[in-house]
């Protein structure tokens, strides 16, 4: 019988796992994937908004020679700090049930193991679920949710749908490898949170024409050589052999109901104390972004790697303990 069992090798399940491992209590982390796998599955050539410091877990330092640091810097550090402190991962098995059962859980996994735990921590993001436009022609080979690197759609003519950081730099690394990009925001304007080093360069390509944008505007299908959308203009037809619809992510619903937890209808956000992060169910806490719900500009890993310690505190209580 664990003392705690952690789902997902996020920062903050790694911040969780440390803390409790450093109250003298036994942890396992269990991971679909790798440690820090939605970070691995970044964009290839990512800079990172926060600064080292504001990144660390654990007490140990993140040091690296340059202001902000890039994906790479980021994983390395967690790897590192995960052999740091041996936690104990095991990875590329997910949880499929989380069962209460007498004073603690039953936890089961798609490879078919078990795991009896006294506390389930809840710490798997929202990474793994874009949200979709539910359009026709969504599902094309030519459609992604995610972007990784740019030299594969060099020469071609490519859609971005989205206003926020991850459409925008999408957008620019495009443009910069060769690309003909056409950026689709259903807003008026760009998102106010763009990093504001990478605000006036996107202002910039799409006064000059090298980008084209369409804001106030709205996806109506998408086909193998084309987007339709709709404008304040009217409908048009945009040439694009590869579109990617960068439009944010959701929490996976339908997973954390299975695990008896009760979501805010509007927000998708768990019911939880915000001082401890104990559900309703006894013992059942959650963690990092998933806290937040949809609303995924609220909880991110600077603050989420905070909840490990409130966390621990309820777990080394005496009704908890």
């Amino acid at each position: 019988m664990l003392d705690a069992l952690i789902i997902g090798a996020g920062p903050a399940g790694l911040s969780c796992a440390i803390e409790v491992q450093k109250a003298g209590r036994s942890v396992t982390i269990l991971d679909k994937g790798s440690v820090v796998d939605y970070l691995r599955r970044f964009p290839v050539n990512l800079v990172w908004f926060s600064t080292p410091e504001l990144l660390e877990i654990g007490g140990v330092p993140f040091v690296i020679s340059t202001v902000r640091p890039t994906r790479e810097d980021v994983v390395k550090y967690y790897q590192r700090v995960t052999a740091h402190f041996q936690l104990d991962v095991r990875m590329h098995d997910a949880v499929t049930g989380v069962r209460k059962e007498g004073e603690g859980f039953l936890v089961s996994t798609a490879a078919g193991k078990t795991y009896r735990s006294r506390a389930v921590v809840v710490a798997t993001g929202y990474f793994d679920q874009p949200n979709r436009l539910n359009v026709p022609g969504e599902d094309l080979p030519g459609v992604a949710h995610y972007y990784d690197e740019p030299y594969r759609y060099s020469g071609s003519d490519v859609v971005v749908v989205g206003g926020r950081n991850s459409a925008v730099e999408a957008a620019l690394d495009l443009y910069r490898n060769g690309a003909r990009v056409t950026l689709v925001h259903r807003g008026a304007a760009l998102s106010p949170g763009v990093k504001y080093w990478i605000l006036p360069d996107i202002e910039n390509r799409i006064n000059g024409g090298q980008i084209t944008a369409h804001f106030g505007s709205t996806v109506q299908e998408i086909r193998p050589d084309g987007v339709v959308i709709r404008t304040p203009g009217g409908i048009r037809d945009v040439p694009a052999r590869f579109t990617f619809v960068l439009v944010g992510f959701r929490p996976d619903e339908a997973l954390l109901r299975s695990f008896g937890l009760s979501l805010d209808p509007e927000t998708l956000a768990p019911e939880h104390n915000p001082e401890t992060f104990e559900t309703p169910i006894p013992g059942l806490f959650v963690a990092g972004s998933v806290v937040a719900g949809r609303n995924t500009n609220k909880v991110f890993v600077e603050n989420g790697r905070l909840h490990g310690a409130a966390i621990a505190r309820r777990l080394c209580s005496t009704k908890a303990g």
